[in-house]
């Protein structure tokens, strides 16, 4: 059984994204040679991205962009207000965050 993110540590969780990507890669049959080729990433940075989900964000990207999964990304972040207030704060685009104090 998988533990949820939300209850997961962050290794857990860098681990089981890359064995997800592991599992995408197979589903498509490639090698890795072949999606790192694609990905214009080193075969040791996937190999070591998939093992252990450590690696650079950039080579996260452009894997998981090489393997199509890029549309999954725009939700990952997703503000999503749940109250009225909210909703409203959100239609103001803040350019930095308020000071502490205040």
């Amino acid at each position: 059984m998988k533990i949820p993110f939300e209850l997961a540590t962050t290794d857990e969780v860098a681990s089981e994204l890359g064995h997800r990507l592991r599992a995408h890669r197979l589903a498509q049959n490639f090698h890795q040679s072949e999606l790192a080729a694609r990905a214009g990433v080193s075969e040791r940075a996937l190999r070591n991205l998939e093992l252990t989900g450590r690696g650079t964000l950039d080579t996260f990207l452009r894997v998981a962009a090489s393997l199509g999964l890029s549309g999954s990304l725009s939700s990952l972040f997703a503000s999503t207000p749940k109250t009225i207030k909210e909703m409203e704060q959100a239609s103001v685009t803040r350019a930095r965050a308020s000071r502490k104090g205040s």
